[in-house]
Formats: C-alpha cells, sequence, structure tokens
C-alpha cells in the first residue's frame, strides 16, 4: 500500500475538468466550443464524393476535438449532478448543458448524414479502406446505421424535442425517487422500530442483512413506496416505450425495440437471443441452488425477501474504506501491478466520490470524459461486502478505460456488453483473493454470496431484458396498456424465473418501477448477463494459462471500441453468436454450487 493514499470515504475534485469560478470558465468554455463549431461548419463545402482521405480523416479529427471539449463541460455538469440530485443550481446547470450539447449535435449533423446517407457505397469503402486501422470498424458501423438514419431537418427535430421530452421525463424520475424518503416499519418480535431512511442505497444494503426482520423491513419500504408513486413513476416509463417505439420502429424502421440496443451495441440480434435464450433454459441451475439455501438456513421455502440473506447468522462487521481499499489493490496488483497503479491514480487525483449523503445519485458508476483524463468513480460506500465487490467492479471499469485511453474519444468506448467485462473480472479476481484466504467454514459463506451475485448478475438481469422485451411488445400493440397490466407481466417474470424455488409476495410487481435502466437506458442489462457469462470464460482461460493469459485480456481492454465485439472475441478464440459458449458459463456456476454442497 502507498503512502499518501486516502483512506477514508471522500468526494471528488472535478478541477481537471473546470475550475472555479464556475460560471466564467464554464461560458468561455462554451464560446470556445462555438467557436470550433463554426470553424467545422466552413469545411461544409469540401464534402464532394471526390474527398480525399487526407481532408476526411482531418474532419474526423476536428469533430472528435470538438466532442472532446463538450464532454469536459457535460461532464462536470452530470458529476456535479450526482453528487447532489436535489440542487436546483446544478439541475439548471444540466439543463442549460443539454441544451447547448443539442445545439452542437444538430450543427454538425450534416457532416454525420452525409457519410451515412449520402455518400455512396464506393467511395464510403474508399474512404474507411484509407482510414487508419483504429477506425475502420468504427466507420463500418457509422455506416451500418444508414437505412435507420432519417433526413436532416428530422434529426434535428428529434435532437431538439427529446432535450424537453424524454430526457426532461427521465430527468424527473430521477430528481424523484433520489429524494424518496421510506418509512422503515422493522417487526423485531413484539416490538417495531420506526425509524426515516433518506438515502436509498442506506436502505437497500439492508437486504443482505443478516437479521431477517430488517431484510423483510427495507424490501417492504422499498417497494412500498414505489407503489405509492406508482402513478407517476409507471406513466413516465410507458411513455419511456412509446417515445422509443414511435421514433425507433415507427420512424426509423427498426425491426424490432431491443435491435436498436443491439446495433448500438455493433452486435447482432442472434448472438443476444442466443445469450438471452441459454439464460432462460438454464434457470433450474438457480433453482436447484436456491432450494439447497434454503435447507442451509432451515427454512422449508426461501422467501422473495430473503434472496439475498447472508449464512452467517450475526451481524457482519461494517468494513471501514481503508480496509476495503487495501484488499481491491492487493487482489489488482496479484493479478498485474498496472491494475493497482490506476486504481492508485485516481485515488491520489480525487477522482473518486465514495461519501454517503443524502440526494446523492444512487448506486456506482465510472464516467469517462475523455482519453485525456483519468475517469471519475462515483461509489455509496457503506461497509458492506457487497460495497467492496461494487468497487472492484468500478475499478475494473476505469483500469478499461485507461488502457484504452491510446485511442481517440470515438472509439474508446467499449460497446455496452464488452463494457462490463473488465468490471466482473475485477470482481472475480477480488473474490478469488478473499477465498484463498478465508477458513473453510467461512468459505462456504463466501461462495453462497458468490453464487448470490452470479444470479444478480446474469440470470436477474436477462430476465429484466426478457421483461422489457414483453413490456415494448404489449405497448407497442396496445398504447393504453395500463400501469397494472405491466406488473402483470413482471410478476409473471418472476414466477418462471424463480419456478417452485422461491415464494413471491405480491408486494414485488412493483418492483420494475425501481429499475433505473429500463429508464435511462432501454435494454441496457443484458450486458451484465452478456459481460459476466463471458468473463467466465475468460476467468477459466487464465486460470488455465496463468500469466500468459494477461497479454491477451490486456489487448481486449486496450481495443476499446475499436473492433466490432464478435470479431474482437473471435479472434482470442471465442464465438459467442454459438449458445454452446454462453453455456458454459452456467457450467461454471453449477460447478460452484456443486462446490458448496460439498463444503460441511
Amino acid at each position: 500500500m502507498s503512502k499518501g493514499l486516502k483512506m477514508k470515504t471522500g468526494i471528488w475534485d472535478l478541477s481537471e475538468l473546470l475550475k472555479d469560478p464556475i460560471k466564467n470558465e464554464f461560458n468561455k468554455s462554451l464560446g470556445d466550443i462555438n467557436a470550433k463549431v463554426a470553424n467545422f461548419e466552413e469545411k461544409k463545402s469540401s464534402l464532394g464524393y471526390d474527398i480525399s482521405t487526407t481532408d476526411f480523416m482531418q474532419l474526423i479529427k476536428d469533430s472528435e476535438e470538438i466532442a472532446e471539449s463538450l464532454s469536459y463541460v457535460a461532464g462536470y455538469a452530470h458529476l456535479k449532478y450526482a453528487e447532489d440530485t436535489s440542487s436546483n443550481d446544478i439541475g439548471a446547470l444540466v439543463t442549460k448543458v443539454n441544451i447547448f450539447s443539442t445545439e452542437i449535435s444538430n450543427k454538425l449533423l450534416f457532416f454525420d448524414l452525409w457519410f451515412k446517407k449520402v455518400l455512396d457505397k464506393e467511395n464510403a469503402d474508399r474512404l474507411i479502406e484509407g482510414a487508419p486501422d483504429v477506425y475502420k470498424d468504427y466507420l463500418l458501423h457509422e455506416r451500418s446505421m444508414s437505412k435507420y438514419t432519417l433526413n436532416e431537418s428530422e434529426e434535428k427535430i428529434i435532437n431538439i424535442l427529446d432535450v424537453t421530452g424524454m430526457s426532461a421525463l427521465i430527468k424527473i424520475y430521477d430528481r424523484m425517487t433520489n429524494g424518496f424518503e421510506f418509512e422503515y416499519v422493522e417487526e423485531r418480535g413484539t416490538r417495531k422500530i420506526r425509524k426515516t431512511i433518506t438515502n436509498k442505497e442506506k436502505l437497500v444494503s439492508l437486504v443482505r442483512s443478516s437479521r431477517s426482520s430488517e431484510r423483510v423491513a427495507a424490501y417492504k419500504s422499498l417497494l412500498s413506496m414505489y407503489k405509492k408513486n406508482s402513478g407517476v413513476l409507471g406513466e413516465i416509463y410507458i411513455n419511456r416505450i412509446l417515445n422509443w417505439n414511435n421514433e425507433y420502429v415507427l420512424l426509423r424502421g427498426f425491426p424490432t425495440p431491443i435491435s436498436v440496443r443491439n446495433l448500438s451495441n455493433n452486435i447482432s440480434d442472434e448472438t443476444i437471443m442466443a445469450l438471452l435464450n441459454v439464460c432462460r433454459s438454464n434457470s433450474k441451475v438457480f433453482h436447484k441452488y436456491f432450494k439447497e439455501k434454503a435447507k442451509i438456513l432451515k427454512v422449508k421455502k426461501l422467501e422473495r425477501y430473503h434472496l439475498y440473506a447472508p449464512l452467517k447468522s450475526h451481524n457482519q462487521k461494517k468494513i471501514t474504506y481503508g480496509e476495503a481499499l487495501k484488499m481491491v489493490l492487493e487482489a489488482f496488483d496479484g493479478f498485474h501491478p498496472e491494475f493497482k497503479i490506476i486504481v492508485q491514480t485516481l485515488v491520489t487525483k480525487k477522482h473518486i466520490h465514495s461519501k454517503l449523503q443524502d440526494n446523492k445519485q444512487s448506486g456506482a458508476f465510472c464516467s469517462t470524459i475523455s482519453p485525456k483524463v483519468d475517469p471519475f468513480v462515483l461509489l455509496n460506500f457503506d461497509g458492506t461486502l457487497r460495497d467492496i465487490s461494487t468497487m472492484a467492479h468500478e475499478f475494473g471499469h476505469a483500469i478499461h478505460s485507461v488502457l484504452a485511453a491510446d485511442k481517440p474519444i470515438s472509439v474508446q468506448h467499449p460497446s455496452l456488453p464488452l463494457a462490463e467485462t473488465a468490471s466482473v473480472f475485477g470482481e472475480m479476481i477480488l473474490n478469488d483473493r478473499l477465498l484463498d484466504q478465508v477458513k473453510e467454514k467461512d468459505k462456504k459463506i463466501m461462495l453462497a454470496e458468490q453464487i448470490d451475485d452470479f444470479y444478480a448478475t446474469i440470470m436477474r438481469q436477462a430476465y429484466f431484458t426478457i421483461f422489457e422485451i414483453s413490456a415494448h411488445e404489449m405497448i407497442g400493440k396496445n398504447s393504453a396498456t395500463s400501469i397494472d397490466e405491466l406488473s402483470t407481466i413482471y410478476m409473471d417474470n418472476l414466477r418462471e424465473q424463480f419456478g417452485n424455488s422461491i415464494k413471491v409476495s405480491d408486494d414485488f410487481k412493483y418492483e420494475w418501477l425501481y429499475i433505473p435502466h429500463f429508464y435511462h437506458s432501454p435494454f441496457y442489462c443484458y450486458a451484465y448477463s452478456f459481460g459476466n457469462l463471458l468473463v467466465m470464460s475468460l476467468y477459466q482461460q487464465f486460470k488455465n494459462e496463468g500469466k500468459e493469459f494477461i497479454p491477451k485480456y490486456i489487448s481486449i481492454l486496450s481495443s476499446g471500441g475499436s473492433k466490432k465485439p464478435e470479431d474482437l472475441l473471435l479472434s482470442e478464440g471465442i464465438d459467442i453468436s454459438k449458445e454452446d459458449f454462453w453455456q458454459r458459463g452456467f457450467d461454471l456456476v453449477n460447478d460452484k454450487i456443486n462446490e458448496l454442497n460439498k463444503i460441511k
């Protein structure tokens, strides 16, 4: 452990993006961007069929420079908003940035549309062939979007309306849900413990409590609040789906709603259906585990409230932020010293916001602003074992970004499914190290927690996606679909997911309202299933090959988004279009369950 590292929770320093005073520098940055855009617009006349590759690539680089400058101001505004979603001043700043970004996007639209729709195939192929290798797959992907691209005036209208339309509705969802105050009522014997919990993450952490009454109270408090607000939150979601269907299916002509996400991820519909089919057919793997867990916990049947019940019967000791950071750094160092150095740099530069505070955005994320700036990580650290895994997960994202930082901003970011590779791999590095260090009795506890996480990040996320497919299909056919009908679909989804292995109470029918990805990024969730099952294959390869595997893995991460995922993985001998590949991940889960059963 290097000396001088901050070992307590704290807030980030965003001065690399913008320094104080905010207003003057912020407005100056916007002025500089406008000047760059005006200069770019003057080059519109050069867009002929015979444009040279050199001139074309210069336009690409000019547009990247604008994108990077815009990312600095937008990144600053959104990170400040994540700190405090209740701030009216920062909320206004985010709106200003969103409007400005839309204006800039519309001014640059001519170049994007020219390449996608106007330029003929022969000359497009010529420019792609002459481009540096790092851009080739990116440009091919851009051309693949041409059939779903509208004309310039239509694209501009959609961009403008989105700021005050769907984006505004999602912002309302965030402000509303992040500001919830939860009435917590725990029945502990004959006593009732009542309190108000103002931090959602604090409440959600209790679903993994070792005390049964706390788990029940946490879920009931969470779900009753979303039920109480189901009218507004449900309407926002229904309109999210209507907006998605109207724009992408009716106007743009995508074959299905999920095809939009798949094309954005540069992955075929067939590959994702293979993934979901295998997940669906392997639900019984987890049914077996839940039945075994019920035996260990000495209950007849596990209730949904107790899905994440730890095997420990007493309260787990809280882990300090410093202890958690040390565990993660040591695990990463054991895999590759560079991984530890990258995380240490984030800590030293104060690029981490880990402190729990009211109105802070829930969950955790890693935000990459530019290849020139190390990523920023948001955590809500509360000292649980799950928080250590979350830390390893988000730092894995950061490692991925830093390793691809030699790539241009257009291709630094991997597509969503590959974006979960380093994060999940980071968790597995940590978990394996911890498993090696514990006694036999504690190993059973940790194995159960690992299998719980496999369920949460593979099966649960796949069924979230299956619910979204059903919800989009229903609302696409009937815009008058009710919130109750969506809740019924969700309950049917849970019943298929758990079979007869778990008892699900009716209050879980409102759980879908709590999943922010449904609102922010439809069909995002399969990326977690994809990433976890992919990592299981990669991790098995690492266990077999040892240190010889590391250069291959780093090569995958360093590619960022410069290669089509299927092609990148195929070059390493991994064919993700085959159901057999995804099945190998479930075989590993099954092995872990069998290992758990053998421990006395």
